[in-house]
């Protein structure tokens, strides 16, 4: 019985309690972190809504300003924008939290390549917000947006409001750590998978949340491609942190040679 606790143990948490509390410690002081600091730099008013009609500005002259007649066409299904609102107000966090401790007891050995890539796409984050703080579309109905999520829960967060303190930034849209997390899930998750239709929807996941973001009036196209970036460049540190601890910190669709448990 002793044995077979142990080889189950083993299996679950491979490196037993302590490093399992070690990594929801590290996640959630980072993301204490994430949003105080997120707060704190909220950034003026006037230049985030500068920002966002010179991303107006660039779209327009790039031919991409379609945000308003992607939102208009999706409010044609009510259906299609209560699952979009809801997704955007629960894959952030549980989407998120779930691939995480997925990634954890089932693919331990690439987890913290994963978790190496979100620490960078925090960091990365948290200086875009700092020096280039960007008003949302949906506080910008003169373009005709719409702000569904609120709607849908029934929260009103204006720039005026007074829940623009420590702990939230209404400024924070570039880029789209939407995008960026839901890269940093799938790409991983889309490797590992086996079964062509789990991988296909790991693959088609980002896509879905660039798609959420701009028919909720979230983000801007732009934000989201800052948001692939994000991901894009989390994952070139991550392979540079693997060099200095390849065994642990290495991402590698290869599964390890299982050892017989002793004793």
């Amino acid at each position: 019985m002793v044995a077979r606790a142990r080889l189950l143990q083993a299996r679950v948490l491979p490196h037993g309690w302590l490093d399992a509390l070690r990594q929801v410690s590290l996640f959630a002081a980072a993301y204490v972190a994430y949003r105080l600091v997120r707060g704190l730099v909220e950034g003026n008013a006037n230049a985030a809504f500068a920002h966002a009609n010179d991303l107006i500005s660039l779209e327009r002259t790039l031919h991409l300003f379609v945000e308003p007649s992607i939102q208009a066409w999706a409010s044609g299904s009510h259906v299609l924008m209560v699952a979009a609102s809801w997704l955007y107000v629960n894959a952030q966090t549980s989407v998120t939290i779930a691939a995480l401790l997925y990634l954890y007891l089932r693919h331990n050995r690439n987890f913290y390549f994963v978790r190496n890539m979100f620490m960078i796409a925090m960091a990365i984050a948290l200086v875009a917000y700092t020096v280039f703080p960007t008003a949302p579309p949906r506080f910008m109905p003169e373009w005709g947006f719409i702000d569904t999520v609120s709607d849908l829960t029934g929260v009103h967060v204006s720039h005026q409001s007074a829940m623009a303190t420590a702990l939230f930034n209404p400024y924070a849209a570039v880029p789209s750590m939407h995008v960026a997390f839901a890269l940093m899930i799938g790409w991983p998750l889309a490797r590992l998978s086996r079964r062509r239709v789990v991988k296909a929807l790991w693959m088609l996941y980002p896509l879905l949340m660039a798609f959420v973001i701009i028919v909720t009036a979230n983000h801007f196209i732009f934000d989201a491609l800052l948001g692939a970036l994000t991901a894009g460049a989390s994952a070139y540190g991550a392979i540079w942190l693997a060099r200095a601890r390849p065994a642990v910190w290495r991402f590698s669709t290869v599964s390890p040679a299982r050892l017989t448990p002793s004793g």
